[in-house]
């Protein structure tokens, strides 16, 4: 009788999130798992906001891990980490973390003494990719270490700010107010203009000139948009908003660099139906997406509100603009107008491009406990965890042959999800259940599922029946989405069939099917 050679063999891969096989206890008392450091850092980078609270640990207790983990990594393991870092900022699009973390990893292995791996200069430069950043990390790296600049830290600044400085960038970033300006940003770090630029010398002599003597700086003509620029300011208030109604404004506007943000200022009068109508052709996709209310108080007309609908669901500008799913979610809470909700239904459906098409019977399990919706994502955000797990569980149950959608805390029920049925609606349905019983949701639902999906932030109450993941078969498969990154896992990992991934982002959702095939899931980096 053939014992392996069956129809029920397959190969099993095998993810990265590994744990050490020591236990520790979650903050609601389950029995929790430790992860080794780099699945450990992994989690919390993609978790990770900078200084922002969740329920069960405070800012400072959450950055000093972060900052820890990332100091010792970056002298054991320096490859590794300068490919996580680099992948936060790129395809995570996690800013702040990416930039702190960079910083740490530079300043661990000066004091370590070491050279081996990716260099210092290398890794700075690949995290700054947008033109206010360097500024942000001097920030950052003066607050914490003080004003003397590494040369690895001033030689990577520099290499950003002749990749990311231009003429449209300074008059966006280069804001007073600012710790360091464009200008000061030039004089820490002793930047060359890039030769392959030869307009971005006049800009960077403009930078310094503005910064330390305003009232006489004047614009390189060499830059276009700043003589434009120039040219607008220099108009009487009286006439400006003649020129937001004229049939050219857009344009002008648009070649002058004039954000919706400043508009108002240069205007120095209210945000009315002309004056969005004229700056809306230039706006990006998640600065419409952040103004339908306003939009809508203004009473912008039916046309202006179609081009901004084809704008927000056109799929290359969803790509383009690489924000998290939820983000949709928080413009259709917020937008008081129908007119938004298609095109919010359709950009969010198109962010979540990566969720895959899972065959047979899955159970997929979101967490609404109380931790969930007590952890922010920002404290700019009314958003929170809850809110993420119901849209990435939502998603994964409407691409599915087979689903079964369950939210759960202190206790569990169905959610209903139709096959074409609008995802934002399905939201509606999910509500705060209070504690967090990952284990009896499972017993009381799982029935012979080919898989299960579990979106939480782990921190599961004790149990007599044990963890969560030992309620299902050992040779089923179970993903868990981590959302909190905290220490304690709610069940072991890295071996065959007990995976766990992190993030907001869907990019995690391409490792589903490799492991189906018996493929092993590597890094995101790595792959």
């Amino acid at each position: 009788m053939a014992r392996f050679n069956t129809r029920q063999a397959r190969p099993r891969g095998t993810s990265r999130v590994t744990s050490t096989g020591r236990t520790l206890r979650t903050y609601q008392g389950g029995r929790g798992h430790e992860r080794d450091a780099r699945s450990e850092l992994f989690l919390l980078s993609l978790a990770n906001f900078v200084a922002q609270k969740t329920f069960y640990e405070s800012g400072q207790a959450r950055d000093d891990r972060f900052a820890a983990l990332v100091r010792r990594l970056a002298v054991e393991d320096p490859g590794w980490t300068a490919g996580l870092l680099d992948w936060l900022r790129g395809e995570g699009n996690l800013r702040t973390a990416a930039l702190v973390g960079a910083a740490e990893y530079v300043k661990a292995r000066l004091d370590a003494g070491v050279s081996d791996g990716p260099a210092n200069r290398q890794v700075i430069a690949s995290v700054l990719r947008r033109p206010d950043e360097p500024g942000e990390l001097l920030g950052y790296w003066t607050a914490t270490y003080g004003r003397a600049l590494p040369k690895p830290v001033k030689r990577g600044v520099a290499d950003a700010v002749r990749r990311l400085y231009h003429g449209k960038s300074l008059l966006k970033y280069d804001t007073s107010g600012k710790g360091y300006r464009f200008g000061d940003v030039l004089n820490l770090v002793h930047a060359v203009p890039d030769p392959d630029k030869p307009w971005q010398g006049d800009l960077f002599r403009y930078a310094l000139d503005r910064r330390h003597h305003p009232d006489t700086a004047v614009p390189p003509a060499s830059v276009p948009v700043l003589a434009a620029h120039r040219e607008l300011m220099a108009l009487p208030v009286a006439g400006r908003r003649a020129v937001v109604t004229a049939p050219d404004g857009p344009e002008r506007l648009a070649a002058a660099g004039i954000t919706w943000e400043a508009l108002a200022g240069w205007l120095q009068g209210p945000m009315d139906k002309a004056a969005w109508e004229a700056v809306i052709p230039s706006m990006g996709a998640m600065a419409l997406v952040r103004n339908l209310r306003n939009f809508d108080e203004a009473g912008v007309s039916d046309e202006a509100a179609q081009r901004v609908a084809a704008k927000i669901a056109d799929p290359v500008e969803v790509a383009k603009s690489r924000q998290f799913p939820f983000r949709y979610l928080a413009a259709y809470q917020h937008a008081p107008s129908l007119r938004w909700a298609y095109p919010l239904e359709l950009a969010l459906g198109h962010s979540l491009g990566n969720v895959p098409e899972l065959p047979g019977r899955t159970l997929i399990l979101v967490d609404r406990s109380g931790s969930m919706f007590h952890s922010r994502l920002s404290d700019r955000s009314e958003l929170n965890r809850a809110d993420a797990a119901a849209v990435f569980g939502t998603a994964l149950a409407m691409r599915a042959e087979r689903a079964e959608l369950v939210q759960f805390g202190s206790t569990s029920s169905s959610v209903t999800c139709r096959k074409g049925e609008s995802v934002l609606k399905v939201l509606e349905r999910f509500g705060d259940l209070g504690g967090t019983d990952t284990t009896g949701a499972l017993r009381r639902f799982y029935r012979g599922h080919d898989r299960v999906l579990i979106v939480t932030d782990e921190q599961y109450a004790y149990s007599r029946h044990g963890d969560p993941t030992e309620q299902v078969p050992a040779d089923i498969p179970v993903y868990t989405w981590n959302l909190a990154g905290y220490r304690a896992g709610h069940g072991e990992s890295g071996r065959p069939n007990r995976h766990v991934f992190g993030g907001l982002s869907d990019a995690a959702f391409r490792m589903v099917p490799l492991l189906e095939r018996g493929l092993d899931a590597d890094w995101p980096w790595a792959g």
